[in-house]
């Protein structure tokens, strides 16, 4: 295939990502709101939405990955400037997503004791009742969820990361003012989280799907929809969305298997752990928008067969990653000590958090950049295999096994997870940058 012109300028970049990362900053910031308020309730209650949480963004992560890889093959057909199949790709996209939901919620719903009483391991009797009202409501949201998460991959794509800020900027500001007068307000509790969180995704989904029926959109849908599954676009659609969904969601699945881990070192320890991760998603926040918009970057690169410009803008935006990490990371631990103080924590809890952050943001500023923005240039072109192989091997072999012993065998505790994961790192940051380095992974375009 003859390469033809995909050229981004700054100014295009710029447009891309900074929309990008406000998105994010977005979906974190209403994470801390919800924490904030939630510690209303006591820490018990802090502790249950973590852990109920730790399910939704193992789903968050694989409906997430799974809309990314989708999106990647219309991003693909894109750059090879066959707009019929990108948009019947789209449309593949969001069916197989909606179908895919509803099957994954009613599991959820069976499973619920499973998951409440053994996978979360020894939890406190208010803990596993603030859990379960938590769990029945929010788990509602996951066709919502998968909607919104697909509509917002297709319109990255295009370039379009506006309208999918605009549309996440309603769907949190409807998050935010209804966990305000649900728990203060009506004194609802956990509930007062949880109904919120499905209202503000229903609407997002409701919105992307109006957007996306714009016909003047590279990428939008018939009218009427059709209901009929391509079975060769489906084809395409899993042979790179499925090892990204299969990824991350392996990710996320050691990450709650650790949480039977944390639970027996006390509640401390559980409300350190929920904290560090919500204030560590701020320091990598703005390198991980950055990798999104590698992916429309990189797969409209890869259409058009210039692995030349691939890997120069791959260069340009790890370079972007590796400053905004350290600027971020310096910011959030100048601000540390107040920052923690707003959560109103134990003690104990408070250094535990203190340590947790502190050590994620030192070791991140090396390892964060080619552990988890890198691997999107290789997901863009196809390469979602090795990725995912790689992904795999390292969280279950490190983060989980080594985490257990340093935790237990160790006695380290909850700082024994967070090592473990560093050392998780090291293996990825190894393996991933000797496949950048060579040339195996521009043989996995789209060959139809």
């Amino acid at each position: 295939m003859t390469p033809t012109s995909i050229d981004f300028s700054n100014r295009d970049l710029t447009r891309l990502i900074v929309p990008l990362i406000i998105e994010q900053l977005l979906a974190i910031t209403v994470g801390l709101a919800d924490s904030l308020m939630v510690a209303q309730v006591g820490e018990a209650a802090v502790s249950a939405v973590s852990l109920v949480d730790s399910v939704n963004v193992l789903l968050v992560n694989a409906f997430a990955s799974l809309a990314t890889g989708g999106a990647v093959v219309a991003g693909q057909y894109l750059g090879r400037r066959e707009m019929e199949k990108a948009n019947r790709s789209a449309q593949q996209l969001l069916l197989f997503m909606a179908e895919l939901s509803l099957v994954l919620t009613a599991v959820l719903y069976l499973i619920r004791p499973f998951i409440l009483h053994v996978v979360f391991g020894s939890i406190a009797e208010d803990v596993a009742a603030y859990a379960n009202t938590y769990f029945l409501i929010v788990e509602a949201s996951n066709v919502f969820l998968s909607v919104y998460s697909a509509g917002a991959a297709l319109l990255r794509v295009m370039g379009n990361a506006r309208t999918s800020m605009k549309i996440s900027m309603v769907m949190n500001l409807i998050n935010v003012a209804g966990n305000a007068v649900l728990i203060f307000g009506f004194r609802m509790g956990v509930a007062g989280v949880a109904i919120p969180t499905l209202v503000s995704k229903a609407v997002a989904a409701v919105l992307i799907i109006a957007v996306l029926r714009d016909r003047s959109l590279t990428l939008h849908l018939e009218r009427p929809f059709s209901f009929r599954h391509e079975k060769a676009m489906i084809r395409n659609i899993l042979y790179v969305g499925v090892p990204n969904g299969i990824e991350g969601s392996m990710f996320q699945l050691g990450k709650i298997l650790l949480l039977s881990v944390v639970t027996p070192f006390g509640t401390a320890a559980v409300a350190a752990n929920a904290v560090g991760n919500t204030i560590c998603s701020f320091q990598v926040l703005a390198p991980q928008s950055i990798g999104l918009g590698m992916v429309t970057v990189v797969s409209r690169c890869v259409g058009a067969g210039d692995f030349r410009r691939v890997r120069a803008y791959t260069r340009k935006l790890i370079l972007w990653g590796y400053v905004s990490l350290l600027a971020t990371t310096a910011v959030i631990q100048l601000a540390l000590g107040p920052i923690l103080q707003v959560y109103g924590l134990s003690p104990e809890a408070t250094r535990y958090a203190f340590l947790i952050i502190t050590a994620h943001g030192l070791v991140g500023v090396l390892l964060w950049v080619p552990s988890f923005q890198l691997p999107q240039t290789l997901r863009a072109a196809g390469d979602t295999r090795f990725t995912m192989l790689t992904s795999t091997f390292s969280m279950w072999a490190f983060r989980v096994m080594l985490g257990v012993y340093f935790a237990r065998g160790l006695q380290l505790g909850v700082l024994g997870i967070w090592g473990a994961m560093f050392v998780d790192w090291v293996f990825r940051t190894t393996f991933l940058v000797v496949r950048y380095r060579g040339h195996k992974w521009e043989f996995s375009a789209l060959k139809d």
